[in-house]
């Protein structure tokens, strides 16, 4: 932490003009692809038809997704169910075939890699487990979150360090959600749990930055805005690169060892940290610097003495 504090001297904000065109180019190609193609739901949110069969030896997931990719479903959603011969297959609506169809032709599928008979244990239609109703109570729900953030941040430093913080905040959303748009990964439940815990990553490395800066702004009394930012960013830098990467370290090792299921959940954290790290240091410092901060905005108000203070 020492090392960093008393030797790093990076011109952060030198650069800011540069990484703000990165930020509005990749922000924009987020956008027209939203707009575009929207995001790849998966089956949380699309609905489909769940089979679960029992085979008579333990089998491996790999093989039975490439199965199913050969036979036409490669966006079926394969899990083991309380043993490694207890398979669970979710496929997603396919044309207008019945969910008894559907289940067939997986059965089939399934029998003809295997060489031997499978269980069937069950089929049934699920439904999308996030209705237009829950969507929507969704939506507002983060517009209020980014709403008390934005009073939270207003009330304990200064309105536009408050507002650079929710626009960073709001970028990288919107980049998360637009890297999910560009390459079509899948998008279900645990990538939208993940965009909420990348929200709050976000925001604690940039409180964390903006505490500093307000520290700076009362300790270095000659330096200009510029300077004390700079020098903010660099004070924490330390604790960023060490946070990020232990973070990081846990979620790669999700995303190598953790399966399938949980691929679309560490790539969303990945891209997440990121652009959260990239965020708190060229997006919300320069965003508040280009609104205005001063000096003036983050010192402590001074008291007037009355007639009862002055006397002895």
């Amino acid at each position: 932490m020492e090392f960093f504090k008393s030797t790093l001297n990076i011109d952060f904000m030198g650069k800011r003009v540069w990484m703000a065109g990165f930020s509005v180019v990749t922000i924009i190609i987020s956008l027209v692809s939203l707009s575009t193609q929207w995001l790849n739901l998966g089956l949380d949110f699309t609905g489909g038809t769940l089979i679960e069969v029992r085979y008579p030896h333990s089998v491996e997931l790999p093989g039975v997704r490439r199965t199913l990719a050969t036979a036409g479903f490669p966006q079926a959603v394969v899990q083991h169910l309380g043993s490694a011969r207890d398979v669970l297959v979710r496929v997603p609506p396919h044309g207008k075939e019945s969910s008894a169809d559907l289940s067939n032709q997986v059965l089939a599928a399934l029998q003809k890699e295997a060489g031997a008979k499978l269980d069937l244990k069950r089929v049934e239609f699920v439904g999308p487990q996030v209705g237009s109703e829950l969507a929507e109570k969704g939506g507002l729900a983060m517009l209020y979150a980014l709403l008390g953030i934005l009073v939270y941040v207003a009330l304990r430093f200064e309105w536009r360090l408050s507002l650079g913080a929710v626009l960073a905040t709001v970028h990288d959303t919107i980049f998360t959600l637009g890297f999910f748009s560009v390459f079509r990964i899948p998008f279900n439940l645990t990538v939208l749990a993940a965009v909420l815990a990348v929200i709050g990553y976000s925001l604690n490395d940039t409180i964390v930055v903006f505490d500093r800066i307000r520290e700076n702004f009362r300790r270095m009394r000659k330096a200009d805005t510029v300077e004390v930012m700079n020098s903010a960013i660099n004070q924490t830098l330390s604790r960023t690169i060490m946070t990020s990467l232990l973070t990081m370290l846990v979620v790669v090792t999700l995303f190598f060892l953790g399966g399938e299921v949980v691929h679309g959940f560490s790539i969303a954290l990945i891209v997440g940290i990121c652009i959260g790290t990239f965020s708190s240091i060229y997006v919300a410092s320069p965003l508040a610097m280009w609104l205005g901060v001063s000096r003036a905005d983050l010192m402590p108000v001074r008291k007037e003495m009355t007639e009862a203070d002055r006397r002895p």
